[in-house]
């Protein structure tokens, strides 16, 4: 009896103990994000060779082991072509490659080109447009789920005196975007669904992302308004990986970009470093980066390092706090179009500590034409007569848009003023000091407001 016992026992115990193992068995991992695309750093910029702005801070931020990558807006496709005959859609698979090749020297494998459209203007809601804005902003907000970083880097949107390449703006615009709905679950649904099927044809997986801090850097001659607005970082430091300057690493990388600027880089050629650092020099390589501080969402100074408060991990989405909107008087003019896009755009996003300038300004090419939009504001109970008048700098010309319009009662209706603009008085120059244009309102015997535009006449520029 006692044997039997001892064999019952042992037999219950080999059935329990192979029931935990076949319990064991059947438990799965589940699969979870793709640890090879978790970046710290996501850089955020228009064409192939724009990530120039800042691989010398990549480079020295890689060498303290951080991860970066870079997103691009189009693929450069209506750019030049300094070393062949291809343009178009060939021109733009070239420049994606040297856009591959330029990063791979600094160790960056991680890009992608997100598929808007060259825009060659300085309205950043042309490039939205012909970008097919919010096709690109979900493949921006994908891109963020996917790769995860902790900072984003991008183009400051606003409109200034300088290159102020429309695209640029659109880059800054669509990261800004990305930053604050890539965390919000209920934006683009589709991407942050699980699989309904083994082989799931529409749902991404991803799982919602809230970066850290988002940081500008400005496309502007004018600095004035920068300085102090965030970390300046010096390019002059040795990397431990390469043994050279932050900067030299930047400016090598750049040299694979020949379709844009063969001549400047055949230049380097058949210099020496002392002569290569020269040059560098003079075309600003080695200066430090000014970078504006966007947002930050763990804290820190705004002059600190850019990962000061930064911890591993991922923190709760923050939905952007929009400030109040300002009253307004029922009869009212203000300045529209890009100008106007970005007073809403600061505010809406959270981000009126951004540098803007007052009054705002544009640089065009003398010569041509500057159009002023405008809205025409009317809350009233009644149809309102409006006058507009201009006050022009001495050669310009009102070519259409001032006199008198009727304005139905509560509408806010769209109108123009168009300027031609006058040649340069030295024919040698590059430029005249900018100079104010203002365009007054009127109704009923009173002013109704006054929109100003600081205006920079130039020997080239973008169209407006």
């Amino acid at each position: 009896m006692t044997h039997r016992l001892t064999w019952i026992c042992v037999l219950a115990s080999v059935l329990m103990t192979s029931g935990v193992a076949g319990f064991a068995q059947d438990v799965k991992t589940l699969p979870v994000p793709d640890e090879r695309y978790k970046l710290d750093i996501l850089l955020v910029v228009a064409h192939p060779d724009d990530e120039a702005a800042a691989t010398a801070y990549l480079a020295r931020a890689m060498d303290e082991g951080k991860r970066a990558g870079v997103a691009y807006g189009t693929r450069g496709s209506s750019g030049a072509n300094d070393l062949g005959a291809e343009q178009a859609a060939a021109l733009g698979d070239i420049r994606e490659i040297e856009a591959r090749r330029a990063l791979a020297k600094l160790g960056i494998m991680n890009v992608w080109f997100i598929g808007g459209r060259d825009t060659a203007s300085q309205d950043v809601l042309q490039s939205l447009s012909n970008w097919d804005h919010g096709a690109v902003l979900e493949q921006m907000v994908r891109i963020v789920r996917l790769t995860r970083p902790e900072v984003i880097l991008a183009f400051l949107p606003g409109t200034f005196i300088g290159e102020d390449h429309g695209d640029h703006q659109a880059a800054g615009v669509l990261a800004t975007e990305a930053f604050d709905l890539a965390g919000d679950p209920l934006v683009f649904p589709e991407q942050v669904t699980g699989p309904m099927r083994r082989l799931e044809p529409y749902f991404d997986n991803l799982r919602p992302w809230q970066a850290k801090k988002i940081y500008y850097f400005p496309d502007a001659t004018r600095e004035d308004i920068f300085k102090g607005k965030g970390p300046s970082i010096p390019l002059t430091g040795i990397s431990k990986a390469t043994k050279q300057p932050y900067w030299r690493m930047a400016l090598g990388s750049f040299l694979s970009h020949e379709t844009q600027a063969k001549a400047y880089i055949d230049s380097f050629a058949k210099m020496d470093e002392a002569e290569i650092e020269k040059k560098a020099n003079a075309n600003g390589w080695t200066q430090p980066l000014e970078f504006v501080l966007g947002k930050s969402l763990v804290g820190g100074s705004v002059t600190g390092d850019i990962f000061e408060g930064i911890t591993p991990g991922a923190i709760p989405f923050a939905r952007s706090q929009a400030a109040p909107e300002p009253e307004l008087p029922d009869l009212a003019i203000e300045l529209a179009g890009p100008w106007g896009f970005y007073t809403e755009f600061r505010r809406a996003h959270g981000l009126e500590n951004l540098p803007h300038p007052e009054p705002p300004e544009i640089g065009l090419q003398a010569g041509t034409s500057l159009v002023i939009p405008l809205w025409l504001r009317n809350e009233t109970t009644s149809a309102q007569e409006v006058t507009l008048t201009v006050d022009l700098p001495t050669g310009w010309k009102v070519e259409s848009g001032d006199g008198k319009f009727l304005v139905a009662a509560k509408q806010v209706v769209a109108a123009r003023v168009e300027i031609s603009l006058p040649a340069l008085n030295d024919g040698n120059a590059t430029k005249q000091e900018a100079q104010e244009v203002a365009v007054h309102g009127a109704a009923n015997g009173k002013s109704i407001g006054t929109v100003k535009l600081r205006v920079e006449l130039r020997k080239k520029a973008l169209p407006e």
